[in-house]
């Protein structure tokens, strides 16, 4: 389905692929089309709601600038999935023992691995550039220095984190096992999201620029700051990606303890969905920053997954230029996380997490699939930006 509603408040048009959008969203996106450095026009995807900074689902393309506050402070938050040669019929009835694996193999929340060791691969490979920047911006380091624990970065790749970030066993449409699990760059990422979004909004005073938000401050190509940001945040992007590839190795691990032998089926898709690119469009070379988007380009895979209770994509990107490559990065909220707690109680997230083995406690309220738009209606507003290729579901959910 082709965009839905069209925006024309700002100096350029925000196109909708929903019907399906909060006020709330809506003019949180009218000041984003103010800002004179977007590119032609802003994309919103359909699974599009409120946010932190700037609106969830939107893609935001800009010439020689770059928003911090879009990109973020979960730098490089994004999907990693891959098949197993496993069938639902090598899965034991009871799945707790797995959960109970993987949960004792990889940390969750605020934890991290009790020493450096799983720094061996993927620190190494982030060492070097984690001293540049350390070197170049003390106050990273002071931040660091504030947890009490310099080697926090290292101890937490390899971790889940909380919110909605979560690892799953799937079953795919003709019964093969998947595993695909959520996370991002950690507290390392949030501190460099956090510190460059306030001397963004800093700068702008400094050069009189009048913004209609503040979270909408930007660095321009040229200025003291953003060659540091282009390179603080593409460190913190690489950081996410090993994250996830290390959790994938430590999950995989975990379930070898119950399951029959397997092998990986092909190679992992690992994509973000909260970041920024340099890429041509329209005839311009611009930095396309996703927020809760990933990049949907011509035969590119991807992940859209929805609630812990629903059903999860696999699909092929079908290279729409109206939505500059991309498509919905899961199903997106219709209730806050305060709302969801209001609103369910206990029994009904077990009710909603029915045949899934997942934690069913208090802790997880604002979770409950009820709190999701429905990934499907999500799908449907987007068949003209993807395709299907594997629909998932889990069986076994880890949240943080």
């Amino acid at each position: 389905m082709p965009v839905q509603m069209l925006l024309n408040k700002g100096a350029v048009p925000v196109k909708v692929w929903t019907s399906d959008i909060q006020s709330a969203a809506i003019d949180q996106l009218t000041q984003l089309s103010m800002l004179p450095i977007i590119h032609n026009h802003v994309a919103v995807m359909p699974d599009v709601h409120a946010g932190i900074g700037s609106t969830i689902g939107s893609v935001i393309p800009t010439h020689k600038a770059i928003i911090p506050a879009a990109v973020g402070v979960d730098i490089g938050c994004g999907m990693l999935a891959v098949q197993l040669s496993l069938t639902a019929n090598d899965l034991p009835d009871n799945l707790s023992q797995a959960r109970s694996d993987i949960e004792q193999a990889v940390p969750v929340g605020f934890n991290k691995h009790d020493s450096a060791d799983i720094r061996s691969i993927s620190a190494n490979r982030l060492d070097k550039g984690y001293q540049v920047l350390m070197a170049k911006y003390p106050a990273l380091v002071k931040m660091q220095k504030a947890q009490k624990d310099a080697d926090a970065w290292a101890r937490q790749i390899g971790t889940l984190g909380g919110g909605n970030h979560f690892i799953e066993l799937c079953l795919d449409e003709s019964d093969n096992v998947w595993v695909m699990l959520h996370s991002g760059s950690r507290g390392i990422g949030n501190q460099i999201g956090r510190y460059f979004i306030e001397i963004a909004k800093k700068d702008m005073e400094k050069v009189d620029v009048h913004l209609p938000l503040s979270d909408l401050a930007y660095f321009q190509e040229g200025s003291e700051h953003f060659d540091g940001y282009v390179e603080a945040v593409d460190w913190a992007q690489s950081y996410a990606a090993e994250n996830r590839s290390e959790m994938l190795d430590l999950v995989l691990g975990a379930l070898a303890k119950t399951l029959p032998d397997f092998s990986v089926v092909d190679h992992a898709i690992n994509c973000h969905h909260n970041y920024v690119s340099k890429e041509a469009h329209f005839g311009k070379d611009v930095f396309v920053t996703r927020k809760g988007a990933i990049r949907a380009g011509k035969g590119e895979m991807g992940i859209i997954p929805g609630s812990m209770g629903a059903r999860s994509f696999i699909v092929r990107g079908l290279g729409n230029e109206e939505s500059f490559c991309s498509c919905s990065h899961g199903a997106g909220r219709k209730m806050s996380r305060s709302q969801a707690k209001k609103v369910f109680s206990r029994d009904d997230l077990i009710a909603q997490t029915d045949g899934v083995e997942c934690r069913k406690d208090e802790g997880v309220i604002d979770e409950a699939p009820g709190a999701y738009k429905s990934i499907d209606e999500v799908m449907a507003n987007q068949c003209d930006l993807v395709e299907a290729v594997h629909t998932l579901k889990q069986v076994l959910c880890v949240k943080g």
